[in-house]
């Protein structure tokens, strides 16, 4: 079912109108939660970026990073994307995530572009400023 949901979030986000960067940046994010959805963590790897990479050194450490810290990125009910924001290069993509347990969270993923498309170069948890999260 989640799958359905975040085909149908990323179709979404692909029928809005926009530019090219922004339908590839939802790809990839897509891309990475159905991987975390099948538990591989080895090709959610792959949509990191080379300083998350080096970080974290092994898709292991990011999978149990992401297990432990984003839970709601792990095993998320539903995904929407919202707004995609430009910032000296980088795309930061606000994507808004209801959890298992029916909470909503609002994490911005920062994105840079390199030789073989985007990646993700870090995500954080926004504080919500209406009470919806």
């Amino acid at each position: 079912m989640i799958r359905l949901l975040l085909a149908l979030a990323l179709t979404a986000c692909l029928s809005l109108p926009g530019r090219a960067d922004d339908q590839a940046v939802c790809g990839v994010i897509s891309a990475q939660i159905d991987a975390f959805l099948s538990d591989d963590v080895d090709t959610a790897f792959t949509f990191a970026s080379p300083t998350i990479k080096q970080i974290f050194g092994s898709p292991e450490r990011f999978g149990q990073m992401v297990r432990q810290g984003y839970p709601m990125v792990w095993r998320p009910d539903s995904v929407r994307f919202l707004a995609t924001e430009d910032r000296g290069g980088r795309l930061f993509q606000t994507v808004m995530i209801r959890d298992r347990a029916g909470a909503l969270h609002l994490l911005e993923y920062e994105m840079i572009s390199g030789e073989d498309g985007w990646k993700i170069n870090g995500v954080r948890l926004l504080k919500p400023s209406d009470g919806t999260a």
